[in-house]
């Protein structure tokens, strides 16, 4: 079972566009903390168009409206939504091999996406991760160039809406300095991985003294 005991963790992390997911998960990979190796950032599909700096398999699977709505009705998505003027869906496929070989796998996704996991996989680790303040999301989201104000402020307003779910997650990171959220984000899979529920006694070599 993908994401049991003798697989990967299949971690969620969600937060408003521009606070500094991707960023956060590149820093925990490329750290040499404990489980910074066996972590593997999921790549999303989605129907938007790509920008200038991102590429086809490295930052996004970009497919077409009809090809997004085949793959959901053959069922090769392990959850998708809407967001803003796009869709969005994480390939079940790859997730589940990555999980089978011991990798712990983050999709960074959003909310509705992360509540289709929570029930389809209840062994999922849920983490949200915060800006420091409205002013400095504000700020970020003005640093991308490619958008018109109009888009950061619709951005904004999905945030506030998101903000009611977090009580539905496990965990929360406030993203104030990128190295120090990148430490949170792995101490929470060092914790998740010591949870007594999903240690396996078959693990122990040997029978044990009496």
């Amino acid at each position: 079972m993908p994401g049991s005991r003798d697989g990967g963790l299949l971690v969620v992390l969600s937060g408003p566009s521009g606070v500094g997911k991707d960023t956060v998960v590149v820093r925990a990979t490329a750290g040499r903390a404990e489980g910074a190796r066996r972590l593997r950032r999921s790549v999303s599909v989605t129907t938007r168009k790509p920008r200038p700096e991102e590429s086809e398999g490295t930052h996004y699977f970009f497919r077409s409206p009809q090809e997004f709505e085949r793959m959901v009705r053959d069922g090769e998505l392990l959850e998708w939504a809407s967001y803003l003027d796009h869709r969005y869906g994480t390939p079940r496929t790859w997730v589940d091999r990555q999980l089978a070989a011991g990798y712990d796998v983050v999709l960074e996704i959003e909310v509705k996406g992360a509540m289709q996991v929570r029930e389809r996989r209840p062994e999922a680790v849920l983490i949200y991760m915060l800006p420091p303040s409205w002013r400095a999301l504000r700020r970020r989201l003005a640093t991308r160039r490619s958008e018109e104000k109009g888009m950061q402020d619709r951005r904004l307003a999905v945030a506030r809406q998101e903000l009611r779910h977090v009580r539905e997650y496990d965990y929360v990171i406030v993203n104030d300095r990128v190295p120090r959220a990148a430490q949170r984000l792995l101490a929470i899979l060092v914790a998740e991985r010591a949870r007594a529920n999903r240690w396996d006694p078959g693990s122990l070599a040997g029978e044990a003294d009496g």
